[in-house]
């Protein structure tokens, strides 16, 4: 399959525009772009530009507002729930995420509840900005019903992703972003769309027999990492991002690529830590740091070249792409040049790679 090589600001730029021409704001346009590059540059493709086309195909149909008025509906102190108005996941997140940062200095620890929301992308995208402020942060977010309950065969819970990021002193930021099944879901999409298997217990199909067959699993369930573990930490990140916020639940979550009667009502809950609150934040660093350190300096096991950190291997990636460019499958470089922009840079071009 054909990948061509695109620039990252060139895709940012592009992606910006076209989420312009179907009425977002220039601000929230750059959040939403920015957000999907970021995905991409770290490597989680799944999560990158692949999503325009449905992000575009829900805005076309109203079942996105553009211009959302996110506001605060109720709360006290720390703690507060915000109403996202069925807007752009990428941009009720960020906004949630400013609120909770306006109040950090007077808690210390804030909480904050989002419904009416849709999928957001990546956690990492906002984990990485709470860390360069010097908080930690924890993301949990419910998602269309894709998992049976442990033992079950028809999906009721999402993949159900949390993220928990901290600054870490001289080193980049300790950021782990991952779904409640052992691969996102998207991964398995790419592989359908690619026409490839993908790896036994990812999923099982309608029947609850385990397959390797990609449109089989999106017809099943995906399956919880760690088994009953996995499933237990989905179902809890459900009621703390859907149950308390008010938000959709289990199967009352609009499915992003299947539901077009109605909004997704996608629930988020998260919190940010001045970790100055705890300890002065040159102790932190230093305690850090020094845990970094001796990890990175642990014994390894036979084979294994060097030991890493959550996000490590994305920040590499990262890295790489910045300067060499980001891979697309060129029929995702051609549905994005298809979704309606004119102008000089209507057309996103890149080097050709096999």
């Amino acid at each position: 399959m054909t990948e061509l090589l695109i620039a990252p600001d060139a895709l940012q730029s592009h992606c910006s525009m076209i989420l312009q021409h179907h009425g977002l704001p220039v601000e929230d346009a750059d959040v939403v772009s920015t957000s999907l590059v970021d995905a991409n540059l770290r490597g989680v493709d799944s999560h990158g530009v692949s999503r325009m086309p449905i992000y575009i195909e829900r805005l076309r149909r109203g079942l996105v507002t553009p211009n959302p008025k996110i506001r605060i509906i109720s709360g006290r102190g720390a703690s507060l729930l915000v109403d996202g108005d069925n807007g752009m996941g990428a941009v009720v997140t960020t906004k949630a995420l400013e609120m909770a940062q306006e109040r950090l200095g007077q808690y210390g620890s804030v909480s904050v509840g989002i419904k009416n929301s849709s999928h957001y992308g990546s956690g990492a995208y906002y984990a990485e900005q709470a860390a360069a402020r010097g908080a930690a942060s924890f993301l949990y977010s419910n998602a269309p019903s894709t998992m049976a309950p442990w033992g079950g065969v028809d999906p009721y819970l999402g993949t159900n992703p949390y993220t928990f990021g901290v600054p870490a002193g001289k080193h980049a930021p300790i950021i782990l972003d991952m779904a409640t099944s052992v691969v996102a879901r998207g991964k398995i999409i790419l592989a359908a769309d690619a026409g490839k298997e993908i790896p036994e217990g990812w999923g099982i199909d309608s029947e609850g027999r385990p397959t390797t067959n990609a449109r089989a699993a999106l017809d099943g369930s995906v399956l919880p990492f760690g088994g009953p573990k996995g499933y237990g930490i989905a179902l809890m990140i459900d009621i703390m991002a859907g149950v308390l916020t008010g938000a959709g639940f289990g199967p009352r979550i609009g499915d992003l690529y299947r539901d077009f009667e109605k909004p997704q009502n996608v629930g988020t809950f998260l919190q940010l830590t001045d970790v100055s609150t705890f300890l002065p934040m040159e102790d932190f660093r230093a305690r850090i740091e020094c845990m970094i350190d001796e990890i990175k300096s642990a014994r390894r096991a036979a084979g294994v070249e060097e030991i890493f950190l959550p996000g490590e291997i994305e920040r590499r990636k990262a890295e790489q792409r910045r300067e060499r460019g980001i891979p697309l499958p060129e029929e995702t470089v051609d549905n994005l040049n298809s979704l309606g922009i004119s102008g000089p840079d209507s057309v996103l071009t890149g080097s050709a790679i096999n």
